[in-house]
């Protein structure tokens, strides 16, 4: 597990797509169930809130069909 300090400005979103690239829904809960009160900040963080990173398996590719195939 990796704990990260926030800088002015970020997201949830932008610090698990730096942090693991990807920021779905999966990766959003598990940080916020590792990080209680995180929700508290709103959705831009202060600079200087701890944050520790969840360990995720990797997301599947996903699949594009198109009507055509």
């Amino acid at each position: 597990m990796t704990t990260i300090r926030s800088r002015d400005g970020d997201t949830i979103s932008n610090i698990l797509w730096i942090a693991l690239k990807r920021n779905d829904d999966q990766a959003e809960e598990a940080l916020f169930e590792l990080n209680p009160g995180l929700e508290a900040y709103g959705p831009v963080l202060p600079a200087g809130v701890m944050i520790e990173i969840p360990t995720l398996p990797d997301k599947a590719a996903e699949t594009v069909t198109n009507i055509w195939d």
